[in-house]
């Protein structure tokens, strides 16, 4: 009975694995939301963003889990961001450390500027549980996936995969 039992959890363990990598986000083209929000961490995120502000998918951007010691005048040099462009379609947000903090404080610009849809850029391999953290903390937005391919190993997504069911789990739960 228990090797039956273990085998069917091996089994669902499985099962999950492959629908996780095939959940693995794509990068989208041509859809139009309220607003942009970026994940910081892998690289090419960011510009990501900026290459969908600049084609007018959205009106606004915000870039989640700067670190603190970072200007935004050195942000916008380092990106080569025109000024006004900077100053009227740009936000960074200090307050987020983690991908749950990046949720939170993705929902307080959202509701403080009453956006209904939201484009979020993360690594293909972030973007299940991020998705899932966002659209928990948005009910009534629509979380539009436009993921930055990457190159993850089988270590990271082995990891990124029980980050998700932790976090899943917990969720099922009530634990927040």
């Amino acid at each position: 009975m228990i090797w039956r039992l273990t085998a069917l959890l091996g089994i669902a363990w499985a099962l999950g694995f492959a629908a996780f990598m095939l959940s693995l986000g794509k990068p989208l083209d041509g859809r139009k939301t309220d607003a942009i929000v970026v994940l910081t961490g892998a690289s090419g995120r960011i510009d990501r963003g900026l290459q969908v502000l600049a084609a007018g998918d959205a009106k606004r951007m915000l870039v989640s889990g700067v670190d603190p010691d970072v200007k935004p005048g050195e942000f916008a040099a380092q990106y080569k961001i025109d000024r006004k462009l900077f100053t009227r379609s740009i936000d960074l947000g200090w307050q987020a450390v983690d991908t749950r903090s990046n949720a939170d404080e993705t929902a307080k610009w959202v509701q403080r500027h009453k956006y209904k849809s939201v484009r979020l850029v993360t690594s293909d391999w972030h973007m299940p549980r991020a998705k899932l953290e966002l659209s928990k903390t948005l009910p009534g937005v629509e979380v539009v996936g436009d993921a930055v391919r990457s190159q993850p190993g089988f270590a990271m997504l082995f990891r990124e995969y029980h980050k998700y069911l932790v976090r899943r789990a917990a969720l099922l739960v009530g634990v927040s």
